[in-house]
């Protein structure tokens, strides 16, 4: 009885070499001018101003500032919610009624978690710490970083002076709308919610009333700026930089 041969398969031919792509070198580093203009209150160029480079000049660490931002948002966590346990509630001195022979449901006390107006089981408690321990040098690198990242963006405007001798917010407005135009930051007075911290020197009450009837700013002196309001606002205005930079170097060796 004949045969039938087995057909072989054709051998595939082996795929063509893909060529070596070369990879493109990465691209240089913008390289940020520590030489900064100061803007007058009527939008006008007024000098320049030197810019210390351990502030403004320090690489981006977006861990840090999210480890020190989660951190400082938690220390600053109100503890207020609290609940009772059983044992704290009033009432549920008797038994509701006897053990055996009515029926229902055996119970102890009228306080139990089951029952209306009892204690609450797993509830908040007052007594829970939320706070983290974020180190001194951690707190310092984290606003270099952030301070020298809204510089290489373009977000830190610098102003001579507001020069308000009354508070007086509709000035301050037209200020704002000056200041704006003059840098090219048309967002600081068009966004209506974190457009800009604005941060003062030193302490100025006139400046103050004058600037906290506009809801998208928040004020600070420059002593007291934090990553955090830096990182949820867009702007960040510093006014008479020559004493408000000393203030912010001496904070590097607190």
């Amino acid at each position: 009885m004949a045969t039938t041969a087995t057909k072989r398969a054709p051998a595939k031919k082996a795929a063509p070499k893909k060529a070596a792509v070369a990879k493109a070198a990465p691209a240089p580093k913008k390289e940020v001018s520590l030489e900064a203009t100061v803007w007058s209150n009527a939008g006008a160029k007024a000098s320049t101003v030197s810019l210390p480079p351990e502030l403004f000049a320090a690489q981006w660490n977006a861990d840090l500032v999210h480890q020190v931002v989660i951190g400082m948002q938690a220390n600053a966590r109100p503890v207020t919610a609290h609940t009772k346990f059983r044992g704290e509630v009033s009432g549920g001195g008797k038994k509701p009624w006897k053990q055996k022979g009515t029926g229902r449901a055996r119970h102890g006390s009228n306080r139990s978690p089951i029952w209306k107006g009892g204690g609450v089981t797993h509830g908040p408690r007052a007594e829970k710490v939320y706070a983290v321990k974020i180190n001194r040098k951690m707190r310092v690198a984290a606003l270099a970083s952030v301070l020298s990242r809204k510089l290489r963006d373009g977000q830190i405007i610098f102003v001579d002076s507001f020069g308000f001798q009354n508070p007086k917010t509709k000035d301050a407005k037209a200020m704002l709308v000056a200041i704006a135009n003059g840098s090219g930051t048309k967002e600081l007075v068009t966004k209506r919610k974190n457009a800009a911290v604005v941060a003062f020197a030193k302490k100025d009450s006139a400046s103050e009333k004058s600037f906290r009837n506009i809801g998208s700013l928040t004020l600070a002196e420059v002593r007291n700026i934090n990553p955090v309001d830096l990182m949820t606002k867009k702007y960040l205005v510093i006014e008479n930089p020559a004493e408000a930079l000393p203030v912010l170097m001496s904070r590097l060796s607190k």
